[in-house]
Parts: C-alpha cells; structure tokens; sequence
C-alpha cells in the first residue's frame, strides 16, 4: 500500500470515528418529562383565614409561619373550659377535705362503739345504746363512701375537661399555617379574607433544587440502566443560526420500575400500541433554576 493509500485509509476511518461519535452523541435513547416532589398544604382547622403570605413562585423555608386562622372562637372555648376546670379542682379538693372530716368523725364513732360494746357485754349499756353506737359508725363509714365515690366522678370532670382544653389547644396550634418543606410556591389555592373549611387545600409547594425526570425505556435499553448510574438528561436551550441547541445536564438514575407497562405516551401506530416500555427516574440538579415541572427532555444512557 503506497504512502498515499495509507494517508487516505487514515483520513477516512478517522472520519468515519467522527461521525459515529456525533451520532452516538446526538442520539437521544429515551424520552420523557421533569416532575417535582409537590405537596398541598391544607387548612387543619376552620374559620377565616386573617393572614397570608404566600405567592406563586416564593421560595418558602421548612417551618416558616405563612398564614393564620382566626382563633377567637377557640380562645373563648378554651377560656370557658379553664374556668370549668378550676371550678372542678376546687370542689376536687373540698370533696377530699370532708373526706378527711368524716374519717376523722368515724374513728371517734368506731372507739365509741367499741366501749359501748365492752359495757354492753359487761350489763352496764342499754341494748338501745349499743344499737345507736354501732348505727352512727356505719353511717359515717357509708358516707365516706359516698363521698369518695363523689370525688371520684369529679376527678373523672376534671379529666375530661382537661381532655378538651388539649383538643382546643391543639385546633388553635393548627390555626398557624407552618410550611412543611424547603421549596418553591407553585400554585396559590386561597386568599386573605376566606372562610376556610378543615382540609380545604391553601397552596401547593414543590423542592426546586432537584428535580426528577422521569421517562420510558424499552427493553433493550433495560440492561443498560442501574440504580445509581450516571446519566446524561438533555434539555432545549434555546434556538441558533444552526438551529436547536442542546443542553447536557448530569443525572443519577433513582428508580427503575420492575414491571413493563404499554407505552404511555400516545401512539399512532397498532404497532406502536404493543410495544412495552419500562419507567425510570433520574434525580437531576438543578442549581440555576432552569429545570420546570412538566419539561420535556431527552435521556442519554452511558454504555
């Protein structure tokens, strides 16, 4: 083969590389669409809602207070079942204190029957004496037992009134908005001024910061695509002289469904219609906020 011959071999296979790689490069091996982490935030009590400050597209942190529901009516029910609490403490006690007066009452009683018994025994009480002895030391035994059963029901109040007050306590703990996560406000479901029902939704919230792009892979691309891979997700970056450009973004793959479904996305073809595709997830970042809900892109599968 002349030096010529073999330069030309050269240029040619190196073309060639060239462009598989391109093609390798450009070629997409599935497609699909961004989702989001979403969760409504729901009103936990009712009543009016006096306080809200949310809007779509604010950045809301974990915990922060955002809004209020009016607590008038809970502060005055929980105010009138303190006063009946302290009311049935307060007879709590008086009920333990006569309590301690009448077991005082029947010691007495019990050692007055006692004697009486032994000068009975001894011909110097009277039957009726005797009788009168024994009938006031039970009685007073049968009114200790009443009224310890008095106190008893009255702790039994005072249990159940406390049992309220928590209930109360904790409606007007709910009546403070807290958002639950780090993310961005996505949609705004209520307003300033609204008469709120219990788990009427107020707003939904999503975690911007990482996204996941689910999509769809056949079969054969099945082998290829582990839990932990790295990826490549491609997204539209706008338009040139030389047409769309592309945008490469890392990805880790997070899920990979263990079963096969039909083709999600519509088809147009019967046979189309049979084929059946396995769904993934891949966890991408998204740091400058370019990624959206609902953006479709292009996943490339290292090989």
């Amino acid at each position: 083969m002349t030096t010529t011959a073999r330069h030309l071999r050269v240029l040619l296979l190196t073309a060639l590389g060239v462009t598989a790689s391109a093609c390798q490069k450009d070629e997409a091996d599935a497609y699909g669409n961004f989702e989001a982490e979403e969760v409504v935030v729901s009103a936990e009590t009712a009543g009016q809602l006096v306080r809200f400050q949310v809007e779509e597209g604010l950045k809301l942190e974990a915990g922060a207070v955002v809004g209020t529901i009016d607590t008038a009516q809970l502060v005055l029910q929980r105010r009138e079942l303190l006063a009946r609490r302290d009311a049935g403490r307060s007879r709590t006690t008086e009920v333990r204190q006569q309590v301690q007066v009448l077991e005082s009452q029947r010691s007495v009683a019990q050692r007055e029957y006692e004697r009486t018994r032994r000068l009975f025994e001894q011909q110097a009480a009277t039957a009726q004496q005797l009788d009168r002895a024994e009938r006031d030391y039970r009685t007073l035994g049968e009114q200790i037992e009443a009224t310890r059963a008095a106190a008893g029901t009255t702790q039994g109040d005072v249990a159940s009134i406390d049992a309220q007050v928590a209930i109360v306590e904790d409606r007007i703990g709910r009546a403070q908005i807290a958002n639950p996560m780090d993310g961005t406000v996505l949609t705004k479901y209520a307003e300033r001024g609204e008469l709120l029902q219990v788990g009427q939704p107020l707003y939904k919230i999503a975690s911007m910061d990482t996204l996941t792009f689910r999509a769809y892979v056949s079969g054969d691309q099945l082998a290829a695509v582990r839990l932990g891979a790295n990826v490549l997700v491609r997204i539209d970056a706008g338009t040139s002289d030389d047409g769309d450009k592309l945008r490469d973004l890392p990805g880790r793959v997070s899920w990979v469904s263990a079963q096969a479904e039909f083709t999600p996305t519509p088809v147009q073809t019967r046979e189309e219609r049979t084929e059946q595709v396995y769904a993934v997830k891949v966890r991408v970042p998204n740091p400058d906020g370019v990624l959206k809900v609902g953006m479709p892109a292009e996943l490339v599968i290292a090989r």
